[in-house]
């Protein structure tokens, strides 16, 4: 059996969406052992593993039955990085709200109310040779490896980001507290050069200062930066929760370089075949 846990006690989170710009509340609640973590939208439960994954812009999506959730990643994240296996996530709108535009305040939400222990066993799952999906020069890669440990890579076309590296080694006793204060708090971001096509496309229309870090060709237009490779631990944070489609993580060093969301979901089914 896999180790497994799920939360002592069901909360609730409100906010806008950012990309549909709609409220929403969100609540979630423990669910039993081996039940996995699922949406429940529409009358559908959605679950939130590789075979429902969709291609979406800018965020991930999960669809069933017609049905879809989307900017699950953030969540999803936090619950993994909490370690919640288990829990049944109930929306009234198909979009999850962005908070922050990290995922500190669902790991608050989920401190709070505190970890059930459902099933004792092994933390991540065995990676026999190296996965690996690419598209141009982004690319997502696993490589086994004793421990687990991350390190991704962006490069932007301007001075206020540039190309930065982060790489994070957790030790798996500690994995909740590293992620809480090293992951969770990094906010979305984005190059205000990119806000009017975004929009265009229907995209960001609950995006604000507020919610999302913004930077011009040469600075941050609402400092103060809370690391100063925050846009990197976002992209972390982001690949960690699409990686959480899974389930559980192999033990390997996963190195990613410019990937985006798509690209993490196509590296999560691939590693599904192997795992």
């Amino acid at each position: 059996m896999l180790y497994q846990q799920t939360i002592s006690a069901p909360f609730l989170l409100s906010g806008i969406g950012l990309h549909s710009g709609e409220q929403v509340s969100v609540t979630v609640s423990p669910a039993p052992i081996d039940s996995g973590r699922y949406f429940m939208y529409g009358g559908e439960k959605i679950p939130a593993d590789t075979t429902v994954v969709s291609a979406s812009q800018l965020s991930t999506e999960l669809r069933q039955n017609g049905t879809g959730v989307r900017t699950v990643e953030h969540l999803l994240s936090a619950l993994f990085g909490m370690g919640v296996h288990n829990a049944c996530i109930e929306l009234d709108r198909p979009e999850l709200p962005i908070l922050d535009g990290s995922a500190l305040p669902w790991v608050v939400a989920i401190a709070k109310v505190g970890i059930d222990i459902q099933g004792e066993g092994d933390r991540l799952l065995p990676l026999a040779e190296s996965v690996t999906v690419r598209k141009g020069d982004s690319f997502v890669t696993a490589i086994p490896a004793d421990t687990l440990r991350f390190t991704y890579g962006i490069e932007y076309p301007t001075k206020a980001i540039g190309e930065q590296w982060f790489s994070w080694s957790p030790a798996i006793a500690n994995f909740s507290k590293s992620f809480a204060e090293e992951i969770a708090p990094a906010r979305t971001f984005t190059l205000a050069a990119y806000i009017e096509q975004a929009r265009a496309a229907g995209l960001i229309k609950g995006g604000s200062l507020e919610n999302a870090l913004v930077c011009d060709q040469e600075r941050w237009i609402n400092p103060p930066l809370r690391f100063d490779n925050e846009p990197c631990r976002h992209k972390l944070l982001d690949l960690i929760g699409d990686l959480s489609l899974l389930g559980f993580l192999p033990r390997a060093h996963i190195l990613a370089y410019k990937a985006s969301h798509n690209l993490h979901a196509e590296f999560a089914i691939a590693l599904a075949q192997r795992l």
